[in-house]
């Protein structure tokens, strides 16, 4: 099916999920997520593929096993289209709006090739480069970051700020007015556009070698 945008009970579902995030109201409401969620991503998935290797639209249900918070949904859906093992594009939609982005995040090996590529002059200087002209564009940079230096790190490296992070991403947000209809698909792709460099960027030098 093509991808014609995001109905508005996209964003109603997720509100009321936020209230009612339990077994008997998500059984009564499946055939809303099928319709207005579900089906959307996986159009939206096949558009992306001609970008990707591989596109996953993540699955609804959270993993609560070693979590306090028991709620079993979601309150969000989110597809990955990735380009290398970790580093790619993503669309998250919840009860807000739809943020698209891309980067790269993974375990521990991925934040030590991050960092030492960062350290490094030129990769480094080309990242922060690409973060200035995505921050410029108004894109929000997100990754977990520490609060001080990495260990081992001097403080005073001129790139501290981006070794803080453990990884890194950039996104725009877009309301759910502007991402009920087929020109999300418009700005999806030029956010991938937008986005090419640090994600090529990731792909050099912070996926696994195979």
């Amino acid at each position: 099916m093509p991808f014609d945008g995001f109905p508005a009970d996209a964003f109603a579902f997720y509100r009321e999920l936020e209230t009612h995030n339990e077994k008997p109201w998500w059984e009564a409401n499946r055939p809303r997520y099928e319709a207005a969620v579900k089906a959307p991503f996986e159009a939206l998935a096949e558009e992306l593929e001609p970008v990707a290797n591989r596109v996953k639209v993540y699955r609804p249900y959270r993993d609560v096993r070693f979590s306090h918070d028991k709620t079993p949904y979601k309150t969000r859906q989110g597809m990955f289209a990735q380009r290398a093992e970790g580093v790619g594009w993503f669309v998250n939609l919840d009860a807000e709006g739809v943020w698209l982005g891309g980067g790269f995040f993974g375990d521990a090996s991925l934040t030590k090739a991050y960092r030492a590529a960062v350290e490094a002059a030129a990769p480094g200087t080309a990242l922060e480069r690409i973060v200035g002209d995505l921050q410029e564009a108004g894109y929000e940079l997100g990754g977990e970051q520490l609060k001080t230096a990495p260990r081992g790190v001097d403080r005073d490296h001129p790139r501290i700020e981006l070794l803080r992070y453990k990884w890194l991403t950039a996104r725009r947000h877009l309301a759910p007015e502007a991402a009920g209809g087929p020109e999300l698909l418009d700005a999806l792709f030029d956010a991938v556009e937008d986005l090419h460099p640090l994600v090529g960027w990731g792909a050099e030098h912070v996926a696994p070698a195979r």
